[in-house]
C-alpha cells in the first residue's frame, strides 16, 4: 500500500524528533561533582567507574612535603565532557587524559577536569594527575574528635582514612562505593619502610631512598588505602591454615604490648574464616604504629592499622572488617552499622569462641548497663547522621540487633546467614534493605518488626 505524501511527510517529521530525542540524550555533559551521599555530598564522583589506581608518592617526613602521581584507570558511565576528582589540599601542576595534556579548575576539594575530546560511555580511558604538597590530617567530630587521614609520626605517617581522607594524599572519587583494585609505589628515605595493601611486590634501594612497590588485587574503598611510612620490625609467614601474613611493629612498643599482635592476628583471620567465609584477601596482617593522638585504629584492607589501641579485642573487631567493611563495603555512609554493628558483635563470639562469655551474655551487659533515659538509646542506628556515625550505638546496639536476630531465627540460620551475606556481596557493596532481605529469605520468616525495633527505633527496646 502506497502513503499519501502528507504521511510521507508525517513520517519524515517523526523520524527527525526521534533522532534528535536520542541525540539529546546522547549529549555530551559533565560528570556530577559527587554521588549523593547524604552525609558526604560531593564524596565520590559520577559519570565513571573508577577501576584500577596507580600511585607513585615521594615523601620525605623531615618536612612533611608529598609528591605524586596518580594514575586512574575508569570506565565512562555517560558521554562526558568533563569529570570531577577528589583531592584536598594539595596542588595540582599537570593532568593528562589518555596521555594529552587536560584542562583542570579546582573548586574546593574537586578537581574538574575536561580532556580534550569527549569521552564516551563505555570507554575506558586513564587520567594522569601530578601534584604535591604538605598534606594535612582532618579533624571534627567525626571520628571521635581524633585527628585522621595523613597523620605525620616521628619517623614517617600513619594513614588512617575513614570515612573522607584518602583524598588528603590522592585523587580519587572518594566514596566506599566506587571501589578499585592498586598498585601503590612510595619512595621514602633509606632505612624506613613503607607499607601498604595487599602484597608486597618490590622493595629496594637507591641511593638515599628506598622504593616500595605494593599490589591490591581486590577491589578496595578509598578509605582503607594506606601508605603508613616509619622504622617498623617485620615479621612474615602463614597462618596454620596457610593465609600469608605480614606483622609490621614499630620498635618502641616492642617491649610495651603485652598482646602477641602476630598470633592473634593469625588465629582470628583463620577462625572467622571458618565463621564468616572464606579469607577474601591475598594477605592479612597487621601494622602497630606509635601514633597515641590518632586514638583510634582502622580496618585498612588486608593489614588492620593500630595506633593507641592495641589489644586482642581491637585484632578480632578490625579481622572482621575485613568481611564486613572491607569485602562487602558500605553503598551509603549511613548504613555503617553493617561495618561496627557486626566487627563488635564478631568480637562478642571471639569471646564466646574463647569460652570467657557467651554472646548472650554479652548482649545482656551491653543492655543492661544503660539505662531507658540513656542518649545511647535515641541514636537511629540505620541512619545516625554523619557526625554521629560512629557513636556507641552504632557498635553496640548494631551488634545488639544481631544476637536478637541470632535468637529469633536461630543458630542453624544465623550461621548459614553470615557466610551467605559475604558471599552474595563478596568485593561489592550493600545496605540495610539488602541484609533484611537475606535474613528473611534463609530464615522463611518476617523480620521486619526486629529490624525496626533495632535499628530505626530511638528508645529503648523491650526484651
Amino acid at each position: 500500500m502506497a502513503l499519501s505524501r502528507s504521511a510521507r511527510l508525517g513520517a519524515v517529521v517523526t523520524a527527525a524528533l526521534s533522532f534528535l530525542t536520542v541525540a539529546a540524550s546522547s549529549a555530551p555533559t559533565p560528570g556530577a561533582p559527587g554521588i549523593g551521599d547524604t552525609y558526604f555530598p560531593l564524596a565520590g564522583n559520577g559519570g565513571f567507574d573508577a577501576r584500577h589506581y596507580d600511585l607513585d608518592i615521594a615523601y620525605a617526613p623531615d618536612t612533611g612535603r608529598l609528591d605524586g602521581r596518580t594514575t586512574i584507570t575508569a570506565r565512562a558511565t555517560q558521554n562526558l565532557s568533563s569529570f570531577d576528582l577528589d583531592l584536598q589540599q594539595l596542588t595540582v601542576t599537570r593532568v593528562e587524559v589518555d596521555g594529552r595534556r587536560a584542562r583542570f579548575t579546582r573548586d574546593g576539594d574537586e578537581l574538574r577536569v575536561t580532556p580534550r575530546g569527549v569521552l564516551r560511555e563505555g570507554r575506558t580511558f586513564r587520567v594522569a594527575v601530578t601534584y604535591g604538597g604538605m598534606p594535612q590530617p582532618l579533624s571534627g567530630p567525626i571520628v571521635f574528635g581524633s585527628k585522621y587521614g595523613w597523620m605525620r609520626t616521628e619517623d614517617g605517617v600513619f594513614v588512617a582514612c575513614e570515612p573522607n581522607a584518602a583524598s588528603t594524599w590522592f585523587p580519587s572519587s572518594d566514596h566506599p562505593s566506587d571501589k578499585a583494585t592498586y598498585d601503590i609505589r612510595v619512595k621514602a628515605p633509606k632505612g624506613l619502610t613503607a607499607v601498604s595493601n595487599g602484597r608486597l611486590v618490590s622493595t629496594s634501594d637507591r641511593g638515599g631512598s628506598t622504593y616500595t612497590h605494593w599490589r591490591e588485587s581486590r577491589p578496595m574503598a578509598t578509605y582503607l588505602a594506606t601508605a603508613t611510612i616509619g622504622k617498623f620490625d617485620v615479621r612474615t609467614g602463614r597462618t596454620p591454615s596457610g593465609i600469608p601474613i605480614y606483622v609490621a611493629i614499630d620498635p618502641k612498643l616492642r617491649n610495651s604490648n603485652s598482646v602477641d599482635v602476630y598470633a592473634v592476628t593469625a588465629a582470628a583471620t583463620d577462625y572467622w574464616s571458618q565463621v564468616f567465609g572464606p579469607y577474601p584477601f591475598e594477605e592479612t596482617g597487621a601494622i602497630v604504629d606509635d601514633m597515641p593522638e590518632a586514638g583510634f585504629s582502622l580496618e585498612v584492607q588486608s593489614k588492620p592499622a593500630y595506633s593507641a589501641v592495641r589489644n586482642e579485642t581491637t585484632i578480632v573487631h578490625e579481622l572482621a572488617h575485613q568481611w564486613f567493611g572491607d569485602s562487602v563495603s558500605v553503598r551509603r555512609w549511613k548504613d555503617v552499622w553493617l561495618n561496627e554493628g557486626f566487627a563488635t558483635y564478631a568480637q562478642w563470639l571471639w569471646a564466646e569462641h574463647q569460652g570467657t562469655r557467651s554472646a548472650h551474655d554479652s548482649f545482656l551487659a551491653a543492655y543492661d548497663s544503660r539505662p531507658a533515659d540513656s542518649p545511647f538509646w535515641q541514636v537511629e542506628v540505620a541512619d545516625p547522621q554523619r557526625d554521629t556515625m560512629f557513636a556507641s550505638a552504632v557498635y553496640q546496639r548494631g551488634a545488639m540487633t544481631l544476637q536478637v536476630l541470632r535468637e529469633r531465627i536461630g543458630d542453624r540460620a544465623f550461621f548459614r546467614l553470615l557466610p551467605a551475606w559475604t558471599a552474595l556481596h563478596r568485593y561489592g557493596n550493600a545496605d540495610t534493605a539488602d541484609f533484611v532481605r537475606l535474613a528473611e529469605r534463609i530464615s522463611g520468616q518476617r523480620l521486619g518488626d526486629l529490624f525496626d525495633t533495632w535499628l530505626f527505633t530511638t528508645s529503648k527496646p523491650a526484651l
